[in-house]
């Protein structure tokens, strides 16, 4: 089968996508704006490490105002991007649902947050792992709500539980990813074979 996605719906593009392009991984962003903004967002990745940069894509109200992230980005420019775990999912799936702007995720769904650098928003307290990022650049998609925003990490903070190794700097991280509608647990490792 070969489908032509002109020939599908938006709902569609993004349910075949999903389902597809996995794992994604799952990150609260948190930024600041009126309120404390913490949304999750599974459409993220790494872009280069020179800069070191993420690309996060960020969608529209139903109304066609901008996300309270994307907002919150372009008049601060600055965000934390919180890795999270199995411990945090509930926390997590709850903060997705669609609250008005005033209202803020870490207060109507008791997510603690700790300063760690000042320059930036708080930190989702207990996860492992924090990119405290600033605004490169947004992308232009000519026509798509959806507005991919670069970001580069100015700073990292890293649990001192996960590392495994020191000196090689080696992380256990057992990050949660998104699988078309479901989350999941990336699960054993596998070793590639030796290169002759």
């Amino acid at each position: 089968m070969v489908i032509d996605f002109k020939d599908k719906a938006l709902n569609e593009k993004y349910g075949l996508m999903a389902q597809l392009i996995i794992p994604r991984p799952i990150a609260w962003i948190v930024t600041e704006g009126e309120v404390l903004n913490i949304a999750p967002f599974s459409y993220f990745t790494g872009l280069s490490s020179n800069p070191p940069t993420m690309i996060v894509s960020i969608g529209h109200r139903p109304d066609g105002t901008p996300k309270d992230t994307l907002r919150n980005l372009r008049e601060t420019r600055k965000c934390v991007v919180c890795m999270v775990e199995e411990e945090q999912l509930e926390m997590m799936h709850y903060s997705s649902k669609d609250l008005d702007a005033k209202t803020s995720e870490a207060e109507q769904f008791d997510i603690p947050v700790e300063m760690k650098i000042k320059a930036f928003p708080p930190m989702v307290k207990g996860v492992k792992a924090a990119f405290f990022c600033e605004t490169l650049q947004e992308v232009d998609l000519q026509g798509s709500k959806t507005i991919p925003v670069i970001i580069e990490i100015k700073h990292l903070y890293i649990d001192d539980g996960i590392i495994s190794d020191r000196e090689k700097m080696s992380l256990e991280l057992d990050a949660v990813a998104r699988i078309g509608k479901s989350y999941a647990r990336l699960g054993e490792k596998i070793t590639p074979p030796q290169i002759p």
